[in-house]
């Protein structure tokens, strides 16, 4: 397998991951979500995506699960959730990337991960109704807790990733360090840059 560094970061991630969007808890069972974790795995992969939305949580429980029965190292295997959509409700402090919301989504994830932390935490969509500061303040303290290592975006515009960057520069801010656009053998239409 080969590694690269994530984004500005000198995190090391293999250059294909395992993700759970449409599978985890909704399409294939614990034993099957295991098989291919472990062929992952073995295989030099060592990011496992997941989002507080796929499968209303539950994608995040099962990985939880299989990580915990397979005792791999912690530092062996990189993490990822996203925030914004929320789990099921779509009561207004259950959705978005205001402090309330992520700071509850992360405590949530890593409860269904069974984790200390979240190697990345990503902002799922670009969030019109919240500041931008907001947000970046917000994925600052949960780095300087402890909680998150990392964070970025997903579905994010350049625009909207430079005034993160530009709100982190001029607070003193830990800004984001990557954008994940969907991007896969079905979706090309967008480039990673």
């Amino acid at each position: 397998m080969r590694y690269r560094r994530l984004g500005t970061s000198g995190l090391q991630v293999s250059e294909l991951s395992l993700g759970s969007w449409l599978t985890f808890g909704k399409q294939i069972g614990d034993p099957t979500a295991e098989k291919l974790m472990k062929v992952a795995y073995d295989g030099g992969i060592n990011f496992f995506d997941n989002a507080e939305i796929y499968a209303r949580g539950e994608s995040e429980r099962v990985m939880g699960r299989i990580l915990k029965k397979t005792k791999w190292r912690r530092d062996s295997y990189i993490v990822s959730s996203k925030a914004y959509f929320g789990t099921d409700s779509k009561l207004p402090t259950q959705i978005g990337l205001h402090r309330k919301h992520l700071v509850e989504a992360c405590n949530d994830a890593l409860k269904r991960f069974q984790l200390d932390y979240l190697d990345l935490y990503f902002c799922h969509r670009p969030d019109k109704n919240t500041p931008i500061e907001e947000t970046v303040w917000t994925m600052h303290q949960l780095i300087m807790s402890g909680k998150v290592l990392y964070w970025g975006t997903s579905e994010w515009s350049a625009q909207e990733i430079m005034e993160a960057h530009m709100v982190a520069k001029q607070h003193h801010l830990i800004g984001p360090v990557m954008e994940q656009p969907q991007y896969n053998m079905f979706h090309r239409d967008k480039v990673e840059v």
